[in-house]
């Protein structure tokens, strides 16, 4: 009997990296599909706490990973004019409370540590992705844009809120996407012009609500800028249309004061823009024959509560266990795989709705008197986990 199996991940992401890392550990033969041509430059500050933490102890990259956080030092809020109004040493608003043991990193470094410790094993394929899967019993046929067709034994979709996998696989969007809040929101990087040096500055308005939060991380590299505008209604654009996306970003803050006029111009040059409005994906099933998904495909929880990342991560172990557990029956692994994360994802995302409900202040969170910035304590909304352990898995 082989014990080998053929397993196509789908996404160079965080789920992705960590479920390619784990299956390679337990024999499984990997490829990993990828839209673009490298791993993805940019994205938001992310944090690895609770069990996300416990995986990347297990996966040995904890320390990797402190040495690559943001260290951030505090934050400050800002009027129009540039005036400071509000200072705190304590915590930011992208990373919570600054003396926790959890890891504020950015998306790229994380990434790129999860692609470092899995090695050479695993196949990649950049520049690529899926236009189709077709199953049996025994596996699935699988088509790619530029690589032809070739069969693997499991697909795992690990693509992201717009997933292609559950496109194809389980059908359209609209059917799984669940928008929430708000807030549209774009992240991209300028030159460090403000000279900042492991600290933050956020600016908001009223009457319409937008607001800006620039990031540097040291005074000789780029800034990381969070730009925002507020639209109960909703606002249509088209998600393949990255200067639509721009354009639309520069109409609705045209009015901002402060420095949004300076990032707006660098926003129109950026390469690493990311343009969304916050959404969660529930789902009555995550498989579906041998496809199945993990992290934002099948569970996008939402970046405001801080716990996005780990539950990535937690649900990429949780599945690389069971699928290597169950690696005679995959389909059977994968149900395994449910059952053990449903609840716990599920309450993942009824917390970030309720907190997303909460009234906006500067920072978006409800002030107190001993924080008038209304700063989050993302250590405080995170959920207990208890992995199993697999190491009897681990091939030679």
């Amino acid at each position: 009997m082989n014990s080998a199996r053929r397993a196509l991940v789908s996404g160079a992401s965080v789920s992705g990296l960590t479920t390619a890392y784990w299956l390679t550990r337990y024999g499984f033969d990997v490829t990993v599909v990828e839209v673009s041509s490298q791993l993805r430059p940019g994205g938001h500050a992310l944090d690895v706490r609770g069990p996300g933490l416990e995986v990347a102890e297990r996966m040995g990259i904890a320390e990797t990973l402190r040495d690559r956080a943001t260290n951030l030092a505090g934050i400050a809020m800002v009027d129009a004019s540039g005036r400071e109004t509000f200072r705190s040493t304590q915590s930011t608003l992208t990373g919570g409370q600054l003396d926790s043991p959890d890891i504020e990193i950015m998306r790229d470094d994380l990434c790129r540590a999860l692609h470092e410790a899995a090695g050479d094993s695993v196949e990649y394929i950049f520049g690529d992705r899926i236009t189709s899967l077709v199953q049996d019993e025994s596996g699935v046929d699988v088509t790619f844009t530029e690589a032809g067709s070739r069969r693997f034994e499991l697909v795992i979709g690990a693509d992201g809120v717009g997933s292609g996998v559950r496109r194809i696989a389980f059908g359209p969007d609209e059917r799984f996407l669940r928008v929430f809040g708000d807030m549209h929101i774009a992240v991209f990087s300028t030159p460090n012009f403000l000279g900042l040096d492991r600290w933050e500055v956020i600016y908001h308005q009223d009457e319409p609500y937008l607001g800006a939060l620039v990031m540097g991380l040291r005074e000789d590299a780029p800034a990381k800028v969070y730009l925002g505008f507020s639209d109960p209604a909703g606002t249509d654009y088209d998600l393949g249309d990255v200067d639509g996306q721009k354009r639309l970003m520069a109409e609705r803050v045209a009015d901002g004061g402060w420095v949004i006029p300076q990032l707006v111009n660098h926003m129109m040059d950026a390469g690493d823009f990311h343009f969304y409005r916050l959404s969660q994906v529930r789902m009555d099933s995550w498989s579906r024959g041998r496809v199945v998904l993990v992290g934002d495909a099948g569970y996008a929880v939402s970046a405001g509560t801080g716990q996005a990342t780990s539950v990535a991560m937690l649900g990429a172990y949780v599945l690389a266990g069971e699928l290597a557990t169950h690696r005679d029956d995959v389909v059977g692994g994968m149900n395994v795989y449910e059952n053990e994360l449903r609840d716990y994802v599920t309450r993942n995302q009824d917390i970030a709705l309720e907190y997303d409900s909460k009234p906006r202040t500067p920072s978006g969170r409800e002030s107190s008197e001993t924080d008038p910035g209304g700063l989050p304590d993302y250590g405080s909304l995170t959920l207990p986990f208890s992995l199993k352990d697999y190491p009897a898995l681990v091939r030679p």
